[in-house]
């Protein structure tokens, strides 16, 4: 049954000390497929955040604190094949939350978030000691070795675009470096989360090692959390706003953070590019998950030569997109996750044509029937007749569209790309290899693709620069932010 044809709301409560614990309120989640209501979510008060907070120390300092790496790593495994057996109610809680097609949910979200857990288990398992044998001038000499101990009690801070992948992408490294965790996801997808601390417990995972806490940022959960004193550190993916309301918070208790934040990403197509291959590339890294991914591409340059061609290969890619409920197979794009979105994107839908974009494709919301009008429907969008000094490609809209803009030289296109106060990601599409090393270098943001995007390795470092984000995720970049190493010099 999916959740729009549901009749009684699911009642979506706190995880805390491995007991689901009610709130001091609820508020509503509603479907953004057709707006139904399918949820009623408990939200956490001090108390219970306090609670939470007070359950992950117990536990840190219980029988997970004194585990050893390969116990965890092998309970991490167990998570990963729990999430495999339950993937079907992973999918739905996903899709009752998200809208995004099943297809999606199922082979993006879900098979990433077991992947994690496998892949961190490896790496936790495969790291090593820092040693060195120190001879100092006056003969003595001493062996200096570093041992990795938890970070401790870390708050973990999810957004809703990829709620399941971007939560297990933290837990998994905070869990496989032994630390205990309170989740707080967003508001707008509090399902998964709840699923996976049951899907935790049942995998082996002590009480109190993984609490999640639902509701809001400031004066709710997620307020009480970060300015609460026995965190340790917070784990936070999200807009760039929140991650400096959270610096604020642990300002003066001096608390280390990992951000991985906004982005106005650019993407730069050379004349010598494969155009069957670059405007695909485009088409996926404009519209996938509705525009709403971190590392989507909101900026396009493209080679004068070759602009038109670009920018009609790309309209007919938007075209073709399929809106529609998630089940069908024909789907390729779901909603925007809820009508406060919506208003968000259309407001910079009217600023763009305000400031005097052409709109190439879409531009407004679609009439589909089907009972979905009242969901949180919009069009793929692109525009052009833009430059960089228009709000519209300048601020981050975290929707389906991208604005096309010419340039005529190497230099120019990556001084246009490199003119932003975010640098998350770019994408440099060339048949010329040199030039796609130096052009990829070139670029200030965290992640350079060159003909392809979104190809991860899971060891490598994620992140980004400037109003991206601090910090870098990704196998032993991820465990060094979740540990704190302590030297130990012994003299011989």
């Amino acid at each position: 049954m999916s959740p729009s044809a549901s009749t009684q709301p699911r009642q979506i409560r706190n995880f805390i000390g491995g007991e689901f614990v009610d709130g001091v309120r609820t508020f509503d989640k509603f479907n953004p497929i057709d707006g139904s209501l399918i949820g009623e979510v408990h939200e956490a008060g001090p108390e219970e955040v306090a609670r939470a907070v007070a359950a992950a120390r117990a536990a840190l300092e219980g029988p997970w604190g004194r585990m050893s790496v390969g116990e965890r790593a092998q309970i991490m495994r167990r998570i990963a094949d729990t999430i495999d057996r339950r993937s079907a109610e992973l999918v739905a809680a996903e899709v009752g939350d998200t809208g995004k097609p099943e297809a999606l949910a199922r082979d993006l979200d879900v098979a990433r978030a077991a992947a994690n857990f496998r892949s961190f288990a490896d790496t936790v398992s495969a790291a090593g000691l820092d040693s060195y044998l120190t001879e100092l001038p006056d003969g003595r000499s001493a062996l200096n070795y570093a041992i990795r101990k938890p970070l401790g009690v870390v708050a973990v801070i999810v957004p809703w675009n990829l709620p399941l992948l971007l939560l297990t992408w933290k837990l998994a490294p905070a869990l496989a470096s032994g630390n205990t965790v309170v989740v707080k996801p967003s508001e707008e997808t509090p399902s998964s989360a709840t699923l996976l601390a049951e899907i935790l417990s049942e995998a082996g995972v002590p009480p109190g090692v993984v609490n999640v806490v639902h509701g809001f940022g400031e004066g709710s959960a997620g307020g009480y959390l970060t300015a609460h004193p026995g965190i340790d550190g917070v784990t936070f993916t999200g807009e760039s706003s929140t991650g400096s309301a959270i610096m604020r918070a642990v300002a003066p208790r001096v608390r280390p953070v990992s951000f991985e934040l906004g982005g106005k990403n650019a993407a730069v197509v050379f004349a010598d590019a494969n155009l069957d291959a670059a405007i695909a590339g485009l088409a996926r890294s404009t519209f996938l998950n509705t525009g709403q991914v971190c590392l989507c591409t909101e900026r396009i340059y493209v080679e004068r030569a070759v602009f038109d061609d670009v920018a009609a290969g790309l309209a007919e890619h938007a075209g073709r997109l399929r809106l529609g409920r998630p089940g069908d197979p024909a789907t390729t794009t779901g909603p925007l996750i809820s009508q406060a979105h919506r208003e968000k994107v259309l407001s910079y839908f009217e600023l763009a044509r305000a400031e005097g974009a052409t709109v190439l494709a879409g531009g407004g919301i679609p009439t589909l029937g089907d009972g979905l009008d009242s969901g949180s429907w919009i069009q793929p969008t692109l525009w052009t007749g833009l430059d960089n000094s228009h709000r519209a490609v300048r601020e981050e809209v975290f929707g389906p569209v991208a604005a096309l803009i010419p340039f005529d030289t190497e230099d120019e296109a990556i001084a246009l790309a490199n003119d932003t106060e975010y640098g998350l990601a770019a994408v440099t599409w060339t048949s010329d290899l040199a030039r796609g090393h130096r052009v990829a270098q070139r670029m200030r943001v965290g992640m350079s693709w060159v003909n392809t995007w979104y190809l991860r390795d899971l060891r490598s470092p994620f992140g980004g620069t400037g109003l991206s984000g601090i910090g870098r995720e990704g196998g032993q970049h991820s465990i060094e932010f979740y540990t704190e190493p302590t030297n130990v010099c012994v003299q011989l």
